[in-house]
């Protein structure tokens, strides 16, 4: 009897251990070295895809104002990408869910070559606008952190995804600076056509080092009111199912108001710049290179470690106290050296805020749902860039600076609160 009560002992564990095994899917039966190896990619092609997206973005005001395209013109190109981001966000994530992270990764990069194809035919305005469409599946970092999602356990997931921002700080120094020498020597097509073949090699990257199956396993025990309902790639139904999920709705609400006030600066900033720091082209540009070695110092050396040690709601409430004071000294800042200060808490909040409630969200929904929510979140930023220049443009003009850091301390002091009252159920939803 003792006998038979070891080997039933013993295959139990075996079982336990094959369901945890299981739970990381595909990239269990990868091994280790090669799940870090497939994440390493990820990150290299996180940081190109990042690298082209800031050298067109710093390309394109010059390109537009040569193709006789005034401000207001401008501004209407900005806000139908933005539109497209919105739209395509969400899209692309539940076409990750259903046809893999690689499927998911190649949609981004081939629409990001025939995005810098377009660009560089853009010889008058209506070619211009149509070089906008591809930009509603080019999501390089959604599809990223998709495969960081399927590769790595709910343990190393914030840490693995906070390295992510060390990818976006690589991008915005290397995009810009690349692509303003590339337009000064030659022309402003010159840094399309490097994209061009820049998102032609990350889809061979893609193509080659991605594994064709990366997403985990569902297991059979998950409820029918936990899976997807619905095949098409976009379902408003599907998204209240998702919102629904413990805690869901709660995080994603704190994800879009701590961050929204910042936002509008952000949107804002080329102009504050301008008006009231007195800055010149080049000078911006230095500070953009000054957030963007910020970025990476506290993605690549801060949140990782922060995750490690202290909980995710200890972090989730720390980043927005933190926003809080930012706000404060948003309100107080006179000079561009007073924002520099500032943006070493800014960044900080910022990035913990990114990182955590991505980390949060994607566990709390099952591993079949996982491209949506990141999709959804993806879709915050582009809601705030549509959004963006008519409120940011309201209290520039009528209440100066001081008001975004003022909105930024009352909207954080009010959720900072309501994380120390509320009792969010943080449930990790299993494979």
């Amino acid at each position: 009897v003792s006998t038979m009560n070891a080997k039933t002992s013993s295959a139990g564990e075996e079982e336990a251990s094959g369901m945890r095994n299981e739970t990381l899917g595909e990239s269990g039966c990868l091994g280790e070295a090669k799940r870090r190896r497939v994440i390493r990619v990820a990150y290299v092609i996180a940081a190109l895809d990042l690298t082209f997206l800031f050298m067109q973005m710093g390309v394109v005001p010059y390109l537009a104002k040569s193709l006789g395209l005034d401000s207001v013109g401008f501004g209407y190109l900005q806000t139908i990408f933005g539109v497209l981001q919105l739209v395509g966000g969400y899209i692309f994530g539940r076409f990750a869910d259903q046809f893999g992270a690689r499927a998911a990764l190649i949609l981004s990069c081939a629409s990001g070559s025939i995005f810098f194809l377009l660009m560089s035919l853009s010889t008058n305005i209506p070619l211009l606008f149509l070089s906008r469409l591809p930009g509603v599946f080019m999501h390089g970092i959604p599809g990223a952190q998709k495969v960081i999602t399927d590769m790595t356990t709910p343990s190393q997931r914030a840490g693995a995804l906070g390295k992510l921002g060390f990818c976006f700080g690589v991008g915005i120094i290397s995009g810009s600076v690349v692509g303003g020498v590339l337009s000064t020597i030659f022309n402003v097509y010159v840094p399309m056509y490097v994209g061009l073949v820049g998102s032609l090699i990350n889809t061979l990257i893609a193509v080659v080092w991605i594994p064709s199956q990366t997403k985990p396993k569902s297991d059979h025990h998950v409820t029918e009111h936990s899976t997807s309902q619905s095949g098409s790639l976009f379902s408003i139904r599907e998204i209240l199912r998702l919102m629904k999920f413990p805690g869901v709705m709660e995080v994603f609400i704190v994800k879009v108001f701590a961050g929204l006030p910042i936002g509008l600066f952000m949107i804002m900033f080329s102009i504050i710049s301008m008006d009231f720091f007195g800055l010149e082209a080049v000078e911006s540009g230095y500070l953009m290179s000054y957030f963007g070695v910020l970025q990476m110092v506290v993605q690549g050396l801060v949140v990782g470690r922060l995750a490690s040690r202290c909980s995710e709601m200890t972090l989730l409430r720390l980043s927005v106290f933190v926003f809080g004071g930012v706000g404060l000294g948003m309100a107080l800042m006179r000079t561009v050296w007073h924002y520099c200060i500032i943006a070493v808490p800014l960044v900080f909040a910022f990035s913990m805020l990114a990182t955590i409630t991505d980390s949060i969200l994607t566990k709390a929904v099952p591993s079949s749902d996982t491209g949506a929510m990141l999709g959804i979140c993806a879709s915050v930023q582009p809601l705030t860039r549509t959004v963006g220049p008519t409120i940011g443009g309201v209290l520039y003009k009528q209440f100066g600076v001081s008001s975004f850091g003022y909105l930024q301390l009352m909207v954080n002091f009010g959720l900072f609160v309501y994380l120390l009252k509320s009792k969010i159920p943080l449930e990790e939803m299993k494979s």
